[in-house]
């Protein structure tokens, strides 16, 4: 997710592995049938998921994840962290509630009672009727309905725009360290089991649809890629063409598939622009590019899809091939500037205001997702930094190599410091970046910041600063090699802070015990 709290800093131009046969990971299929009742702002859905024990322990509970409980009331961890924090207390006072209902679980076919966590009503305990043995399969099923907040944070709907995201009941992860349970969080991201999805959504025809995964419908997916590929090519007149429903169908269902996902997430409008590319890659092997955005919404989303193009370009060179069959960014409400949110093969952007070069930046950091956070799944509530740090380091790159500029400091940068070649040009940026006040350690868990502006800038741009001298020390070659054998051999899989430095070493050849240790170090680098 970005969004860096740092209108109030000024630019300052002056101032200078585990062993492979010991790793185990858990894996669940997801069968989801829902419903979206626009009038009711409601879910109605079905949800199986095949839950498989790959770990070497018996099992004889699951956590499940309902984190649409955390809109229900202002009890939640949620509705306390945003209450502290004044700008986004403004914009939630009076917006409607949400929470997820009807849930009957069954496990195996047996009914089990859920009991809730003490703290946190968007966690429950689901007690197994008989032990999961390594390597057996537990069947669960639920019924749930979900009402929709209205939107301030990740999912709801604002007028007839829905952000369906963290809605389903959902397994927490269980690793060597034991049970992954934590409440939703809007400073704070997550943490999932990979696995399968296969959800088939029933709403009014008259909705478009931008989700995780590959839609299988024919006549929709048809329908979406014809009127995609012609908007494309007319971007620069903006004679788009418009959806349009089946004359006399009152409703649809659409099917999508996702593969080697951890989370599914989508998003409906009736009035989104479609826009539609593809990518090749050597292998004969392609990747879908959509975008959708509004037809009154910010101008230079007619631009989008060559960002999201060049965006999954740039870091499929420098960290590794882009996987999955299909890549899309979707533009979001303007009630919210929050930068964005990514989901697997999905981002949602949220920055109304942006000119041409902040909104490839920030699509630019919400595609990058799919590296750090969708394929490279670390911890992002203990390591936010394995998720966002790295991610800003990538995007900086990006920035400097295509505009010469950097988004956090934006229209203040100095014209001349735009016409420097892209490594001096980073070595200035990094020089100001690294004068930021930024007190805690880069390894401080998400809950442990006292605000935003702290979390910002120690976990994105402290981090980034900290790799970039690496670079500085060690050379970029060893930083893409470095980077390279960690995303193969990561990819999919829950890597640890341990298992980046071993690439690191591999590449470097050299020992990064002092190094890894600057992790822990308060305030800046000197």
């Amino acid at each position: 997710m970005k969004k860096l709290f740092l209108a109030f800093l000024l630019f300052p131009m002056g101032s200078t592995a585990i062993a492979q046969s010991s790793y185990w990971q858990q894996k669940l299929n997801y069968r989801i049938n829902v419903s979206l009742i626009p009038d009711r702002q409601l879910l109605q859905g079905n949800e199986e998921i095949d839950y498989i024990n790959q770990s070497p322990d018996t099992l004889r509970e699951i956590w499940i994840h309902l984190w649409a409980n955390a809109y229900s009331d202002e009890s939640t961890a949620l509705y306390k962290q945003v209450l502290a924090d004044k700008e986004l207390r403004k914009k939630v006072k009076k917006n409607a509630k949400g929470w997820i209902d009807s849930l009957q679980f069954s496990i195996n076919g047996t009914a089990v009672a859920y009991t809730e966590h003490p703290e946190n009503k968007d966690i429950v305990r689901l007690p197994l009727p008989t032990p999961l043995f390594p390597g057996d399969t537990a069947k669960l099923a639920t019924p749930f309905r979900v009402k929709l907040p209205s939107y301030f944070s990740r999912s709801g709907y604002n007028s007839d725009q829905y952000m369906i995201c963290q809605w389903f009941p959902k397994p927490a992860v269980y690793d060597k360290k034991g049970w992954h349970v934590f409440p939703y969080l809007d400073q704070g991201e997550f943490y999932g089991e990979f696995g399968s999805f296969q959800v088939t959504i029933m709403l009014p025809s008259r909705y478009i649809v931008a989700a995780t995964g590959v839609l299988q419908t024919p006549s929709e997916a048809t329908l979406y890629r014809e009127t995609g590929r012609f908007n494309a090519q007319q971007k620069e007149t903006k004679k788009y063409r418009r959806y349009r429903p089946t004359p006399g169908q009152e409703s649809k269902v659409l099917e999508y598939r996702a593969d080697s996902v951890h989370d599914f997430a989508w998003f409906a409008d009736p009035d989104f622009i479609i826009q539609y590319d593809t990518l090749a890659w050597n292998n004969d092997r392609y990747s879908e590019v959509f975008t959708f955005f509004q037809p009154d919404g910010n101008p230079e989303w007619q631009n989008s899809l060559q960002y999201v193009k060049d965006a999954v370009k740039a870091f499929s060179g420098w960290i590794g091939e882009y996987p999955y069959p299909v890549v899309q960014a979707v533009e979001g409400p303007s009630n919210v500037n929050s930068g964005g949110m990514e989901y697997p093969m999905v981002t949602l952007i949220t920055s109304p205001g942006a000119d041409g070069e902040s909104l490839d930046a920030v699509i630019t950091h919400e595609v990058g997702h799919n590296w750090f956070y969708g394929i490279l799944a670390s911890n992002e509530r203990d390591y936010p930094w394995m998720d966002e740090g790295l991610n800003s380091y990538y995007q900086f790159r990006y920035e400097a190599e295509k505009y010469r500029s950097n988004s956090i400091f934006g229209k203040m940068l100095p014209a001349e410091i735009r016409k420097l070649e892209p490594e001096e040009f980073l070595k200035r940026i990094y020089t100001a970046l690294n004068s930021l006040p930024a007190r805690e350690p880069i390894n401080t868990s998400s809950t442990q910041f006292a605000n935003k502006e702290a979390y910002s800038t120690v976990v994105y741009i402290k981090t980034a600063i900290w790799l970039f001298l690496f670079e500085q020390g060690y050379g970029r070659d060893k930083v893409d090699r470095g980077m390279k054998a960690y995303f193969n051999e990561w990819k999919f899989r829950h890597p640890q802070p341990e298992d980046l430095k071993a690439a690191l070493e591999k590449a470097t050849g050299t020992n990064l015990d002092e190094w890894f240790a600057l992790l822990q170090q308060e305030g800046n680098f000197r």
